[in-house]
């Protein structure tokens, strides 16, 4: 597996593939139409790589930046951009992927853009629904995953336990070792 999926959604994952965003340099999972490919994959959106090309790619990563965009105004309590509503709505109102019943179970076929619709429309459901108030970025200060809290308290901190909460509760140990 070349893709992590801590956020426990496709969506907020996608959004992850621009990982470290404040960071100088920040860490590209979806750089080329195959490392796209196998994040569908990988993501259970599509069961075949798609083959994607460099349309997909900028289709893909122009996406992403506009659910950022929303998701980050949800967070911040600001009224939605519209340039990112506009971007959203028009990949949501294409046609999704094609889910078949066989009979060993589903199966999921389509294009990289066909990908991307399901993306947007799970994107509508969560910043337009009650799942918006669930929405928080991870407390690690270099990280910028977000993730839906379905925590019992709704207080979880980071996006994921074993690497940042573990990093996190380690530096705390070290600060209070030291002081």
């Amino acid at each position: 597996m070349r893709h992590v999926f801590l956020c426990g959604t496709p969506v907020l994952d996608f959004v992850g593939t621009l990982q470290a965003r404040r960071a100088p340099v920040p860490i590209e999972r979806i750089a080329t139409p195959g490392l796209l490919d196998s994040w569908f994959v990988e993501s259970g959106l599509l069961d075949l790589e798609p083959g994607s090309g460099r349309a997909d790619l900028r289709a893909a990563t122009t996406l992403r930046e506009a659910i950022y965009a929303l998701v980050g105004a949800r967070l911040a309590g600001r009224p939605l951009p519209a340039p990112a509503v506009a971007a959203v709505n028009r990949q949501a109102a294409s046609v999704p992927v094609t889910m078949c019943l066989g009979a060993t179970g589903t199966s999921r076929h389509g294009t990289a853009g066909q990908a991307l619709t399901d993306l947007a429309r799970e994107t509508v459901e969560i910043v337009a629904g009650a799942q918006a108030e669930l929405l928080r970025e991870c407390g690690h200060p270099d990280c910028t995953h977000v993730y839906l809290d379905r925590s019992r308290g709704r207080r979880r901190e980071w996006c994921a336990m074993r690497t940042c909460g573990n990093r996190a509760k380690a530096a705390a140990l070290r600060a209070r070792r030291r002081g």
